[in-house]
């Protein structure tokens, strides 16, 4: 069974940085694809970006390419996305995702406030 388990969400400041952890099991990481979402209130699910089984990262959302930066431990089987310098438009639940699959975390909150 797949489960995917994201930690590393909470309440931080503008301009702070912050690094979302994605803990992977029940499939062989280093073959998989696997994307970051979050929706924010109100809104729909978006995609931010994904990693590859070859370790190449793609951050979809244009307005962010600057400040998320998506990366993997094959070893520990966890994803990771930092975000800096953090703006208040980043709070959102965040959500680890097998990519292209109804496989889900439970999402972590971000919540950027000052």
């Amino acid at each position: 069974q797949v489960q995917l388990v994201e930690s590393g969400g909470g309440l931080v400041h503008p301009g702070d940085s912050l690094r979302l952890s994605c803990a992977v099991s029940g499939l062989v990481f280093r073959f998989s694809t696997l994307a970051w979402y979050r929706q924010a209130p109100g809104e729909e699910r978006e995609l931010v970006g994904f990693i590859n089984s070859g370790g190449a990262a793609t951050i979809s959302k244009r307005d962010a390419k600057d400040r998320f930066t998506i990366s993997s431990d094959n070893a520990q089987q966890i994803l990771y996305l930092q975000i800096n310098p953090l703006k208040p438009e980043d709070s959102a639940v965040y959500y680890c995702n097998l990519y292209k699959t109804t496989i889900w975390g439970q999402g972590t909150q971000v919540t950027v406030s000052s």
